[in-house]
This record gives C-alpha cells, sequence and structure tokens, in this order.
C-alpha cells in the first residue's frame, strides 16, 4: 500500500502508476468470494418461497446472474483505466454536485446489505448453536467489528482475504454438489417442465439479476489498483467468470436447499440439505458460508467508506488521511449496526424488497456511467477535474440527471414490491421486468441529451487538464502531478478563481 505500511492510506484520491501493482486475474476471487456466502443463498430461495418449482427457478438463476454480472463486469474494467473509486467515476456524468445522488443510492445499498448480514450472521451462529439467540446484540456488534477491522486494512488484505476464501469454497461446493447431484431426491414435480409460473420466475430472475448488478456501485474499487495497461477484456472476462460462477453457484445451493426444506429458514435448509450428502457437511458449509458474510460485509463497508468521504468531499474540500477513512467507517458501522438490531423477523420479504429497490435505482446510473465512459467519452477523463469544484464537469450535468430521471419514471408502472406494485406490474400478475425497460430507456435518453455534446472539446480540455498528472508525462510548463490528488489538493494548487 502507499508509503509502504499495513494499513492502506488512499481513499477517494487518484492512484498513481508508480503504486498500481496485482494482476488481472486476482479479480476472479474478489467476486467469487463476493458472492459465496450466506446472503446469496437467500436470494436462490425467492422463487421457490412464491411457488416456483426447482427446475424453472435454477434456470432463472442462471439467466438473472448472467445478466446483472455483463453489466456489472464492464464497470470493473473502469478501475484500471482512470484509478479511481466507482462512485467519484460518477462526477462526470452527474456533476460535481449532482453526483450526490447516485451516492445516497450507494449508502443505501452498502448499509442495508450490512444490516441483513449482520442478521442474518446471528441467525446462523443460533442455527450452529442454539444457546446463541437468533437476534444476539453481542454477535451483531461483533460481526460488525470483525467486519470493519478487515476494512480497516484495506485494499490488499481484502484481496488476499477473498483469494483464500475463494479455494475454500470452492472445496467446499464441489463436495456438496457433487454429492448432492446422487444423494439429493425431489418430487416429480420439482422437475416439470410444465411447472412454469410466471411470477416466481420473473421474480427470481430480477432478483438475481439486481443481486449481481448490486456490486456495480464499488466494483472498480477493487480493480483500481491494477496496472492501467491489463486491457478490458481481461478485467472483463475475470471479473465476470467469478462473480457469475460463484453468484449462480451460490444461489443454486439455495434453490436446492429450499426445495428440499421450504418450511426452514435460509440457514436451516443448507444444513439439512448438506447433511443429506455428508453428515456434518452442513456445518462445514454453514461456517464456510459464514465467513463469507465476513468478508463481503468488510467489502460493503470500505465502499461506504469512500462513498462517505466522497459526500464528505463534495460538501467541503478535504485531503484523504487514514483517520478520516476510519471515521467514516466507524459512522457506516453504527448505522448498519443500528438497523441490524432493529430488523424484524420476516427476513426473506424484506431482503426481497430491499433488492427490488436497489434494481429500480441501479438501473438507470447503470446505463448513464456505461454508456458515458464506453459509446461517449470512450475512457476519456481528466482525473484532476473530476477533483475540481468549479471544473470542466460542473456542478450539475442536465444530461445524466434528466436521463436517470427518466429511466426511473419509467420504470415506476412496472414496479413490483411489497410496498408498492404498479399497474403494469399488475396486470402481469406481478411479475416485475422493469429492468427491461429502465436500462435502454436510460441509455437512449443519455444517448439524446449528447447529441449537442462536444465530445472532441472536452476530450481537448481533460488532456490538457491531466498533462503532468504522472512524472513519465511531465512536459515543460506542465502543471507537476498532485500526490494524494483530491479536491482539496486541486483546489489548493489552483489557487481562487
Amino acid at each position: 500500500m502507499a508509503g509502504g505500511t499495513l494499513i492502506e492510506k488512499r481513499s477517494i484520491d487518484y492512484v498513481p502508476l508508480a503504486e498500481r501493482h496485482g494482476k488481472v486475474w486476482h479479480l476472479w476471487p474478489v467476486w467469487f468470494s463476493g458472492d459465496a456466502h450466506l446472503a446469496t443463498l437467500a436470494v436462490g430461495i425467492l422463487g421457490i418461497s412464491l411457488g416456483g418449482n426447482l427446475l424453472w427457478t435454477a434456470i432463472a438463476v442462471i439467466a438473472g446472474c448472467a445478466l446483472g454480472t455483463f453489466f456489472m463486469a464492464f464497470h470493473s474494467t473502469q478501475g484500471p483505466q482512470l484509478g479511481l473509486p466507482q462512485m467519484i467515476q460518477s462526477r462526470p456524468q452527474f456533476g460535481y454536485t449532482g453526483a450526490l445522488l447516485v451516492w445516497a443510492v450507494a449508502l443505501v445499498a452498502f448499509i442495508g446489505f450490512n444490516a441483513f448480514n449482520q442478521v442474518l450472521a446471528a441467525q446462523t451462529l443460533h442455527q450452529l448453536s442454539g444457546s446463541i439467540s437468533a437476534t444476539s446484540t453481542t454477535v451483531i456488534i461483533g460481526f460488525a467489528l470483525i467486519a470493519m477491522s478487515l476494512a480497516i486494512v484495506g485494499y490488499d488484505t481484502i484481496h488476499v482475504a477473498q483469494r483464500v476464501f475463494a479455494y475454500l469454497m470452492i472445496a467446499i461446493l464441489t463436495v456438496f454438489s457433487i454429492g448432492g447431484a446422487f444423494l439429493l431426491k425431489f418430487p416429480a414435480q420439482q422437475w416439470d417442465p410444465a411447472g412454469f409460473k410466471a411470477v416466481p420466475f420473473l421474480a427470481e430472475l430480477f432478483a438475481a439479476a439486481s443481486y449481481q448488478l448490486s456490486w456495480s456501485i464499488y466494483v472498480s474499487d477493487y480493480s483500481r489498483y491494477l496496472p492501467r495497461d491489463v486491457g478490458v477484456r481481461a478485467s472483463f472476462w475475470w471479473t465476470y467468470l467469478g462473480a457469475f460462477i460463484g453468484g449462480t453457484w451460490m444461489m443454486l445451493v439455495g434453490t436446492v436447499a429450499a426445495a428440499a426444506a421450504p418450511k426452514l429458514d435460509v440457514a436451516a435448509a443448507m444444513q439439512r440439505a448438506a447433511d443429506a450428502v455428508i453428515p456434518g457437511l452442513g456445518l462445514v458449509l454453514l461456517i464456510g458460508a459464514l465467513l463469507g458474510l465476513v468478508t463481503i460485509s468488510a467489502l460493503n463497508f470500505y465502499g461506504a467508506s469512500l462513498t462517505l468521504l466522497s459526500v464528505a468531499d463534495t460538501c467541503k474540500p478535504l485531503e484523504c488521511t487514514v483517520g478520516k477513512r476510519v471515521a467514516s467507517l466507524v459512522a457506516a458501522g453504527i448505522v448498519s449496526t443500528a438497523l441490524a438490531l432493529n430488523a424484524s423477523g420476516n427476513f426473506v420479504t424484506q431482503f426481497g424488497d430491499l433488492l427490488a429497490v436497489l434494481l429500480y435505482l441501479f438501473t438507470p446510473w447503470t446505463a448513464v456511467n456505461l454508456v458515458d465512459f464506453y459509446l461517449v467519452r470512450k475512457g476519456h477523463y481528466s482525473i484532476r477535474e473530476i477533483f475540481n469544484p468549479r471544473g470542466m464537469y460542473g456542478k450539475w450535468n442536465w444530461r445524466g440527471l434528466l436521463a436517470y430521471g427518466i429511466g426511473f419514471v419509467v420504470m415506476i408502472p412496472f414496479f413490483s414490491t411489497g410496498l408498492y406494485t404498479g399497474p403494469v406490474a399488475r396486470a402481469l400478475g406481478g411479475a416485475d421486468v422493469a429492468m427491461l425497460v429502465g436500462l435502454p430507456v436510460a441509455a437512449i435518453a443519455y444517448l439524446l441529451t449528447c447529441r449537442s455534446f462536444n465530445v472532441e472539446h472536452d476530450r481537448h480540455l481533460a488532456k490538457s487538464a491531466d498533462l503532468g498528472l504522472e512524472p513519465a508525462d511531465h512536459p515543460a510548463g506542465a502543471r507537476p502531478a498532485v500526490r494524494g490528488l483530491t479536491s482539496a489538493s486541486i483546489v489548493e494548487a489552483s489557487g481562487p478563481n
């Protein structure tokens, strides 16, 4: 890490090329492990809980993961190209201040997921030992502290932990999957193609898609230290394969467990299914999935920290320090723990509603962000200007905000959650197809608003602003590179307007 210390020094600031390290294949274990945990199991049981059979729920899981991971993996390639965390990259599309809208959505995701993870951890330990309460305050707080500690150490340690855990879970899941294929028996109707039901199928498909898509808001946080020359194709595929295989595999374990014991909760159903394969395997699988819950919660706290610092930097330009990073992590931990301690017992229903809300909010953002990066600006951004409150990207970018708003509004009639069901969703029997509408509409709306956008002028401004950003690119007369590039350093270097 920067400075040669164990604890990561950088946060939302630019990672210079001299500090880039790692190999592109390191991305697959980060995202395989990112999905190989208990919360992912809960996604796989939604279709079964709504009355779907094993065959069609499994197909929905595979299709949903394929769809959501596709967009998520394209975000991963932005990290090596820009050397920045994911959320701060939204400033060119939405404006220096306008990006706060997106960051509010991200904070809901990070903190909401971790609150559910903490509840699920307590339920799992209760499953392992009846002497531990399913709502244990000690477990919920202790779980948060462990995850926060890993997040505080930072990027490199998270990568190592995810690699070790990936190999462990591959071994456990392989034993379960091979044994389950021969030993687990299900009624014929669970495999009947005629048992297709639209509502459970679509609910499962889009729950899986939104779950995978939800990683988009911080996926490049874990690729931003990679060398710039790793390539778009390589970073895409290593991310895609890790997340798709990990997500699909773990969700299908949940699907199989729910089909075998539909009346049990997530942890109990998985343990019973695994014990039916090999006595005692359920305990091993539960412990493994619980460890995965710790590491993914660390990723969520890490992302929440970066997002909170981005918000603070927008309100008042700041210099990034370890102390500020730790303080933001503590703030995220306090909020998620408070939510977890006050969660109700209807976990699966609440989890499904959260996934639906996240899908609606992430969908137009991911469309605008990807279209801008790959089709409009084609990866040409000014690092300096992203941190400049008076810079070329402006306070508010009407193009991104308008496209986001249009994409969100057109999805409203298609919403289908426990909180609200739109008229089109009701006509479809409650089936949720909002993502299929919001993605293309937001993308097309952004492209149309960019018809008046002078791409060549924007590219010229970006190139001029970043002259000398790296020592090797420092021509005569160019501004020297700013060490620890943030809004505060930009304001200090540029002086008053």
